[in-house]
């Protein structure tokens, strides 16, 4: 027996980078797995790689729009069993580009975006008794950089909800964590790195480099490796785990 086996799993974010990595493990071990995306496009493309996957559009930074996903989901494929939420990147912009809708805009794309689908979902659990929500966030909630201020904002709000649901609903049988990823091989860094190069002058192939060169590991995270916490802290085996965030940034941080 495969560790979700009948499982229902919806992997906001589902179709590019992190969320279809993680899509493609829990359809591996048996889960019914459901992909959402802005882009329709993406999604058939994606569920090419997903067989038996369901796929649904949805623009997340709508909270009716997200309201309607959780429903269809509950409707047509089964009660949620794990939400993984990987939808959603602020732009990144150098500081003095940035406005006040700037600010605005980065909390829709990555606060809101994963709000919106987080709290019906976390209630519909905590009516069953059970549920695992998994936040990806990013490590830019924890340390500021000038590129990523309205990004990491969102992000940093983003934790505390994090473990705040966490705790608000340990007692209702539903744990609630995040993952902070550092630099992950995928479009969304890539292109982050063209205002990273803006910023300090050179090439985004020099930003790549001295990016890199910050980390001790080395290099970059794959986004399989991420997706492989993911399905730890969604399985039994992390029945403990709850109210807290992991960071996965190959020690770029030494932050406690």
């Amino acid at each position: 027996m495969k560790s979700f086996d009948a499982k229902v799993v919806l992997v906001t974010g589902g179709s590019k980078g992190i969320g279809l990595a993680c899509a493609r493990q829990f359809a591996a071990e048996g889960a019914r797995v459901v992909i959402s995306s802005r882009s329709q496009a993406n999604i058939d493309e994606a569920l090419a790689q997903l067989p038996g996957a369901f796929g649904f559009a949805a623009d997340l930074c709508d909270e009716a729009s997200a309201a309607a996903l959780v429903q269809r989901v509950e409707r047509e494929v089964g009660p949620i069993d794990v939400l993984v939420s990987s939808a959603g990147a602020a732009k990144r912009s150098a500081p003095e580009d940035l406005t006040p809708a700037f600010w605005r805009a980065a909390m829709d794309a990555k606060f809101f975006s994963t709000i919106n689908v987080a709290d019906p979902v976390v209630k519909l659990m905590a009516g069953r008794g059970q549920g695992v929500i998994v936040n990806i966030i990013g490590a830019g909630g924890k340390v500021a950089k000038p590129t990523h201020l309205a990004g990491g904002s969102a992000n940093a709000a983003l934790m505390l909800a994090t473990a705040g649901m966490g705790n608000a609903y340990a007692a209702s049988g539903v744990r609630v964590v995040g993952i902070n990823p550092g630099l992950t091989e995928t479009g969304r860094v890539a292109e982050g790195m063209v205002a990273e190069a803006r910023h300090a002058g050179g090439t985004v192939e020099e930003a790549i480099q001295r990016s890199v060169q910050k980390i001790p590991m080395g290099r970059m995270a794959k986004p399989e490796e991420i997706a492989d916490v993911v399905l730890f802290l969604a399985s039994a085996k992390a029945s403990y785990i709850t109210g807290t965030i992991i960071t996965m940034d190959g020690a770029e941080h030494a932050l406690v």
